[in-house]
């Protein structure tokens, strides 16, 4: 098969594990794209959080946010936008959850948290998109892509996974990217609702395009893409969901980069 589209998530699998680009990659996938491959972004990112990805990759391509709810092409103009309704959104953030898990709202150019959280330091130090510290109870009409939850113990995610699960059955898609961070979006939207979106603006089929990602928010886009590859540094849950699809070496290893040179170079 000769692939015409390369879609990548960001951190754990473009990223190394200081949140950059390495050398070596960038060389790698700009090779790629000189051969006339598209090479395309999907991330749980905020859309105003990933310019030293475009910069660094001098990319004019179209990137896909926020799971999938937001696509902007490379001029960072909205194609496509998704919301949570703003109903379930005001019930999630006034949610009585334990004290050691954060919650972060996604705006159309904000991100809110209601307390100081040094996690996530490592997330911002390279970025101009910072979060600002309100009291949820000041805001008044929300329209928000992603509401998301960051704790440093997966069993309380899992279990406020499994309450929002019962407050609004079949009303969102809620998934880990890390298991840190569980995500809350509208339903029916993913990675890979937005990859179909996407190849269909460039005439792609998905047969003839490959995807890279090691959460479970990129779970979507790895079933729906031609061939789906899973970083070695993956989340178990991801592996077991996709025993037939080809593990590679982990993001550390920059094992993106190394199978791009395996297929196209």
């Amino acid at each position: 098969m000769q692939y015409k589209a390369i879609i990548s998530d960001l951190d754990g699998t473009l990223l190394n594990e200081e949140h950059k680009i390495s050398d070596y990659t960038k060389r790698t996938i700009k090779k790629v794209i000189d051969k006339g491959v598209k090479f395309f972004i999907a991330t749980g990112r905020h859309h105003e959080d990933i310019d030293f990805v475009r910069n660094g990759l001098n990319l004019d391509s179209i990137f896909i946010t926020s799971n999938g709810c937001r696509i902007h092409d490379g001029s960072k103009n909205k194609l496509i936008g998704h919301d949570i309704d703003e109903d379930i959104i005001k019930g999630l953030i006034n949610l009585d959850i334990d004290e050691d898990i954060h919650k972060n709202i996604y705006m159309e150019n904000e991100w809110y948290i209601e307390k100081e959280n040094d996690y996530l330091d490592d997330f911002v130090k390279d970025s101009p998109f910072i979060y600002e510290i309100i009291d949820f109870k000041e805001l008044k009409s929300i329209k928000s892509p992603k509401v998301f939850f960051l704790a440093l113990e997966h069993e309380k995610l899992v279990d406020l996974k499994e309450k929002i699960e019962k407050l609004y059955p079949g009303q969102l898609n809620i998934t880990f990217s890390l298991e840190t961070c569980l995500e809350v979006m509208p339903k029916g939207i993913s990675k890979g609702y937005a990859i179909k979106e996407v190849l269909k603006k460039h005439d792609i089929k998905l047969e003839e395009t490959i995807a890279f990602g090691d959460g479970l928010n990129d779970l979507e886009m790895l079933k729906t893409v031609g061939k789906g590859f899973i970083m070695g540094n993956a989340h178990d849950k991801l592996i077991k969901e996709l025993p037939n699809n080809d593990i590679i070496s982990t993001n550390t290893q920059e094992g993106l980069a190394k199978k791009l040179e395996e297929i196209f170079l």
